[in-house]
């Protein structure tokens, strides 16, 4: 536990009391009305109680006719501010951070919870069958683009005037900064789309805004993807391309991932199996990445081993160990990897044996929602929890929420 269990300060000073991250992910756990509810809250203090250095919270979105699920979390103004208080404070005493990660699902939004939908350039998701469920987007205007910029930075203000310590830009998986990224969604042709340089000005104005209304002393991260592995896609080439840029800004965490909604790389089900043995599925990436940049790395995606997350360590690759779904089904998981209770731990991968929707991870994803909606009311996550429940909540989810869109 040599390297696990050490302390880490970032760029700007913050400092952070162990190298375990639970990263962000699906959460789906908003009131109707977009609030963070109750049971949200809880879940992040017991797993604030389970000791890991960083806590990164799933979407948080900057709109609320932007929305990638239902039951979202939206901050774009004051309504709900003593109960981001609230949240902010489940990791009072703990010495752990909290961060938001903040978010725009551009043309990642399901067309029965979302009027209307943008992205940089009108292109369709190409998904086969799942593409009915999304709708063609409109092109950003110039104007439009710089209000979501706006929006990014109020929203960030705003969490950090709740007390969050810090903040995260959503900037791979295939949303809104992720399409702005690659040359497969964004096919613009002014200072926004061509170039990496001008297809990165998106986000590098999303953090200098970010920066100017939260100020030099508060931390920034980005998750961003390695490649979206579609050909004409966002390469490694054009990643690393990136984070030298964001570097230069003074940025103080950077995560790397990979994959978006057409290639769901991010989905276990579309691993292969070489890279599952592996357990950290974008090594080779940040392997390269770390030869070029300072910048404090998270690797997130795979690790399912303590001996495989400290040899990573200490090869010096990354900074900071990325779980996810494994907070899902040991809420405890960080202080059990210290007291050496647990040395290897499974996620299982729910199917109900249609291709397409398994293959999207339709109901991969709700069920791990549901259990973090178990350990949010008090309850213990549940390992043999029916996949085809997880289904029926994603799909009475989308129903409920069209119902409202459209009174």
């Amino acid at each position: 536990m040599k390297y696990i269990a050490s302390s880490l300060t970032l760029p700007n000073g913050s400092i952070l009391k162990n190298r375990i991250a639970k990263s962000a992910m699906s959460e789906n756990f908003g009131t109707q009305y977009h609030a963070p509810s109750k049971g949200l809250i809880n879940a992040y203090r017991i797993w604030a109680k389970g000791n890991p250095g960083l806590l990164i919270t799933g979407n948080i979105m900057v709109d609320s006719l932007a929305l990638g699920e239902s039951r979202n979390v939206v901050v774009e103004d004051y309504k709900d501010f003593e109960l981001l208080k609230e949240w902010a404070s489940s990791v009072k005493g703990t010495g752990v951070h909290l961060w938001p990660q903040i978010n725009h699902p551009g043309r990642q939004a399901f067309s029965a919870i979302n009027r209307k939908v943008f992205a940089p350039s009108a292109l369709p998701l190409k998904m086969g069958n799942a593409s009915k469920m999304f709708k063609l987007p409109l092109a950003l205007k110039e104007e439009d683009i710089w209000g979501i910029i706006k929006r990014f930075g109020n929203t960030a203000r705003i969490l950090k005037e709740a007390g969050f310590t810090g903040c995260q830009i959503h900037g791979a998986h295939g949303y809104l900064v992720s399409q702005f990224l690659s040359p497969n969604s964004n096919i613009r042709s002014d200072k926004w789309g061509g170039s990496v340089s001008n297809r990165a000005r998106f986000v590098l104005e999303i953090y200098r805004e970010i920066r100017n209304q939260v100020g030099f002393n508060y931390p920034i991260s980005i998750k961003i993807n390695s490649a979206d592995f579609q050909r004409g896609g966002f390469t490694e080439k054009d990643s690393v391309e990136v984070i030298n840029l964001l570097e230069n800004e003074g940025i103080d965490l950077i995560e790397i991932s990979g994959g978006t909604y057409e290639k769901p790389t991010m989905i276990q089900g579309d691993v292969k199996e070489s890279t599952k043995a592996r357990e950290a599925y974008f090594l080779e990436y940040i392997k390269k990445a770390r030869k070029l940049i300072n910048t404090p790395l998270i690797l997130t995606g795979g690790f399912r081993s303590v001996s495989v997350m400290e040899k990573a360590l200490d090869n010096g690759h990354l900074d900071v160990i990325g779980l996810a779904r494994p907070f899902c089904l040991y809420p405890n998981l960080a202080n059990q990897i210290f007291d050496g209770s647990i040395k290897q731990f499974e996620t299982p991968i729910p199917k109900i044996g249609i291709k397409f929707l398994d293959k999207l991870g339709g109901v991969e994803l709700p069920w791990y929602e549901l259990q973090i909606q178990r350990i949010g009311k008090g309850k213990s996550p549940k390992i043999n929890l029916l996949g085809i429940l997880a289904f029926w909540f994603s799909i009475k989810s989308l129903i409920y929420k069209s119902f409202w869109k459209n009174k």
